[in-house]
């Protein structure tokens, strides 16, 4: 038998063979080969060599330091033959192993932290609708292998500082904006910043469960919707309320839908500021005045008929209410028709 059929021989009759997660064969056939090099492979064929013959080594091997060695034939560290090497070659390529997985600070920084922050750029600054080059699953794989890596705290701390800057800025944005572009400047900067978390809070939901909700007791959806809270939304709160409910004053000075945005939006972040103004935030939020009662009747009715002559004065009419409208009277009509024409009257 040559010796390569002697190799595929002695490889496959040892101990099973195992992949890591790289499918690299691990063991005393596989992966210590792998790891030592042209050494384990010249030690392996000279031991299948000496095993086939069925002559004693001259020279049995011991590990010292990760390192294969001669020793003694009988000393204590080369007792058990073909054993005793396969469990040093398997010891060996265990702890490689587990070395080749490790990820260090260094590599954190370097590596794993500038995919996350790129992306997270990317999410923070995007328009509905926009399609983001990012892979979402190498996102989350960045997260998970560092959430395993004890990397959690310098993570969530990066991620902080990372949108506290971005809401920052924005912050001054809106304060340089002029008066008729403020209410609409504020909308889109909270729904873009609302939408952004609908993706970054489930990208790390690993690091979300296993440190912030273990070891902070909190959320991390709860903690960015303070951020902006704080950041954002508070500066401008005195500012924007003036101008919500001038905008109301005048209808469609703003579309319903901003505003509707925007009041429920404020809401979302501090439910507190209802107070600054309930009756805007009670049109677009149910039970935030209280129940109607039967003796405040006229005043609703007063109030009602009031909103319609602003509504009159600023070109809005209630048309000919003697005649149908229009599309009734056709389908009126058109019926009238058929039902003529079978017969009926």
């Amino acid at each position: 038998m040559d010796e390569e059929s002697m190799e595929e021989e002695g490889g496959g009759g040892g101990e099973p063979m195992m992949d890591d997660q790289n499918h690299n064969n691990w063991g005393a056939g596989g992966y210590g080969r792998h790891l030592l090099g042209s050494a384990a492979g010249q030690l392996g064929d000279r031991f299948l060599r000496e095993a086939a013959a069925g002559t004693p080594a001259g020279t049995e091997l011991s590990e010292a330091n990760g390192v294969l060695q001669g020793c003694e034939p009988g000393g204590a560290s080369c007792k058990g033959g073909a054993g005793a090497i396969a469990a040093a070659i398997n010891i060996n390529a265990s702890t490689s192993k587990f070395l080749m997985n490790v990820i260090t600070i260094e590599d954190y920084k370097s590596t794993y932290w500038p995919k996350l922050d790129s992306a997270i750029d990317q999410l923070l600054t995007q328009s509905p609708g926009d399609y983001i080059p990012i892979s979402y699953e190498q996102i989350y794989s960045c997260v998970y292998k560092c959430v395993c890596q004890q990397h959690s705290e310098q993570m969530y701390s990066d991620l902080i500082k990372k949108i506290t800057n971005h809401l920052e800025r924005v912050s001054k944005e809106l304060q340089a904006s002029p008066p008729d572009l403020y209410i609409e400047r504020f909308n889109v900067a909270l729904g873009q910043y609302m939408g952004a978390l609908q993706s970054i809070v489930p990208l790390f939901i690993y690091m979300n469960k296993f440190y912030i909700e273990t070891k902070l007791n909190r959320d991390l959806r709860d903690d960015l919707i303070k951020l902006f809270t704080e950041h954002v939304a508070e500066k401008h709160i005195y500012n924007l309320m003036p101008l919500l409910l001038e905008a109301q004053s005048t209808p469609f000075q703003i579309t319903p839908s901003t505003m509707a945005n925007i009041v429920k939006g404020l809401y979302t972040l501090r439910p507190e500021w209802v107070q600054m103004a309930p009756a805007l935030f009670s049109k677009f939020i149910p039970n935030i005045l209280p129940p109607a009662v039967e003796s405040e009747l006229q005043e609703y009715a007063a109030q009602d008929q009031k909103l319609q002559r602003e509504l009159m004065q600023n070109g809005f009419t209630r048309g000919d209410q003697s005649r149908k409208r229009a599309g009734e009277e056709l389908t009126y009509n058109g019926s009238s028709t058929c039902a003529s024409s079978r017969g009926y009257r």
